[in-house]
């Protein structure tokens, strides 16, 4: 029997216990092959009632009991990560269509986040403050209560396991919603992970389903904080659904990220780092380089160069360990990226690179000569695609990368990291990365986007406190308060 045997999870969803779901089951397909590989559970909106029951009884228990117990419960879920990582990284290639070395860098995450919020159980829980009455004042954080995490299909462990683990180190029960493309490797795993872990039963809940789910996770009222990553279309309904209710949401949304190329960069290094930004995963990352901002007097070049990158660039099923890139996740996924290309390349845009696709293998695409209000320019495409447009100015530069809705990631490459710094503090964003490319995340930082690409809020490091604890004003006197009534 291996750790993720499928006999315990088969057709199954956890709500207090593995059992079957409110809405049945559904294959598990992998989007390479086109092979089912298994079935997950499907749970409907009376699980989540349930799940939100039981969730709120136990986290009482929960947080009653010493953060040192806590603390060593998330320790052992982040040594079980590596212990396992072979089984849940074959999972990760074949469900969410990402190679190898993709699904080994989401293990490894999934431990840090693990080791990093059991640091975060014995964090200091407040301050004393001053107060003009003879009594002490102090605030303290205490847990949320329940948090609904609802994560997507694309880094389908790391997007879950970033909120899962600081949310239950600090004393919260959680209600996990993964895409149900890829509930496997992004629902079934954390749950084994942290049921093996010694999580107590109903301290979190695994519910895959539709958008009725997620909609009944944020509306109700024992679910106190919600953390959602996806589209900025769901997050804006997320949002209203939980301003509605009274209740924080921490939403991590799209990005059409910039990447500047200055004219002093050595054009081979930067081809790569721009390639990797657009192309890695299939480009199905939030933080991928959506615009190529390139010098004009070495735009034909760099075009040239990530061209022959993306021609070069080997496309096929990741279990073979010999490619670069894997499926897109589905047919959907598929034809809107060849429907945002196409109606680019018929707007006047000429297609350098890619354009073409089979099953659902989609070329890396190199775009020139696109307009600003190109749908492979203007919009997220989530799909391998590199739109390449120049500037003649700094000032010109500045303006092309701020012109977007979206601020979630910049990158600038120069031969002088200062300038470019200085040119970075010019353009809002949620992260800027100098002489890199925009896709990047670590457990120790704050993570989030401004303006489309989130409502400002930060999850990930010491901003974890905030996302997942409420401050609670504590006062106290040795006798009781004489008033004049």
């Amino acid at each position: 029997m291996t750790f993720l045997d499928a006999a315990a999870w088969q057709s199954n969803i956890l709500l207090g216990e593995w059992r079957p779901g409110g809405a049945g089951g559904a294959p598990v397909i992998e989007p390479a092959t086109g092979d089912e590989l298994a079935r997950s559970g499907r749970a409907n909106v009376d699980d989540v009632s349930l799940g939100a029951e039981l969730a709120s009884s136990a986290q009482r228990d929960w947080a009653q009991r010493p953060f040192t117990d806590r603390a060593a419960i998330l320790r052992r879920a982040g040594q079980l990560f590596t212990d396992h990582a072979d089984e849940i990284s074959e999972w990760i290639i074949r469900e969410s269509g990402g190679i190898g070395p993709k699904a080994g860098l989401e293990v490894h995450v999934a431990a840090q986040e693990c080791f990093e919020a059991a640091a975060l159980a014995s964090h200091p829980t407040g301050e004393i403050l001053r107060s003009e009455f003879a009594r002490l004042s102090f605030s303290r954080r205490v847990p949320a209560g329940v948090v609904g995490v609802i994560a997507p299909f694309n880094f389908p462990l790391i997007l879950s396991i970033r909120s899962v683990a600081p949310a239950l180190a600090l004393g919260n029960a959680v209600i996990l919603k993964p895409d149900p493309r890829t509930a496997v490797c992004g629902g079934v795993v954390l749950a084994r992970v942290f049921e093996e872990a010694g999580v107590p039963a109903g301290v979190l809940s695994m519910l895959p389903g539709g958008a009725d789910v997620g909609e009944a996770i944020v509306t109700d009222p024992r679910v106190r904080v919600i953390a959602f990553t996806g589209s900025t279309a769901a997050g804006r309904r997320v949002g209203a659904l939980a301003g509605q209710h009274l209740k924080r949401a921490h939403l991590e949304l799209g990005g059409n990220s910039a990447l500047i190329v200055m004219g002093d960069v050595d054009i081979e290094k930067a081809v790569s780092v721009g390639a990797f930004g657009s192309f890695m995963h299939q480009g199905q990352i939030c933080m991928t380089t959506g615009r190529h901002i390139v010098d004009a007097t070495i735009v034909d070049e760099y075009s040239a160069a990530l061209a022959a990158h993306a021609n070069h660039t080997p496309v096929g099923d990741p279990k073979s360990g010999e490619v670069a890139l894997g499926p897109l996740i589905d047919a959907t996924q598929r034809d809107r990226v060849h429907a945002m290309v196409s109606d680019t390349v018929a707007a006047g845009a000429t297609l350098l690179a890619g354009g073409t696709f089979e099953n659902l293998f989609y070329r890396p695409t190199v775009l020139t000569n696109v307009t600003p209000t190109s749908p492979a320019y203007c919009e997220e495409v989530f799909g391998p695609v590199a739109p390449v447009v120049s500037y003649s100015s700094l000032d010109e530069a500045v303006a092309m990368a701020s012109a977007s809705p979206y601020g979630l990631s910049l990158g600038i490459l120069s031969a002088d990291g200062l300038r470019a710094l200085e040119l970075a503090s010019r353009i809002p964003t949620g992260a800027i990365h100098i002489n890199d490319q925009t896709v990047a995340d670590e457990a120790t930082i704050p993570f989030g986007g401004t303006g489309n690409s989130g409502n400002g809020s930060r999850m990930g490091g010491l901003a974890n406190l905030d996302a997942y604890t409420e401050t609670q004003w504590v006062t106290a006197q040795a006798d009781l308060a004489s008033y004049p009534f």
